[in-house]
């Protein structure tokens, strides 16, 4: 079974659209890759065995706005981060990808 998840590119707002299996939890979406993490192309038959997805914006997958229109995208890397477990203890990314300061100025 799959569902489809949709995610927000953080440099221009386009959304794409992944079919996936349900039980993988999401962790964040960053505009840089967590150092030392494995990440599958969109689309993958091996999702559950990749650290998160690699994305560039409008080329892996059908773009659209939040309205649901086609549109091409900013073709700018992004990240999707999966939540990671080592001997059932969930890993923090490095740097973390939440909380703290920010250092990007967006609030």
């Amino acid at each position: 079974m799959t569902v489809t998840v949709s995610y927000t590119c953080p440099h221009c707002d386009a959304v794409a659209r992944v079919e996936r299996r349900p039980d993988l939890a999401d962790r964040s979406v960053t505009l840089s890759p967590q150092p030392g993490w494995e990440y599958a192309e969109p689309g993958a038959e091996d999702l559950e065995d990749a650290d998160g997805i690699s994305f560039v914006c409008g080329e892996d997958v059908p773009t659209t706005n939040r309205e649901g229109d086609p549109i091409e995208g900013c073709g700018r890397p992004y990240y999707l981060n999966f939540v990671r477990f080592e001997q059932g203890v969930e890993l923090e990314p490095e740097p973390a990808a939440y909380g703290g300061p920010r250092f990007d100025f967006r609030p």
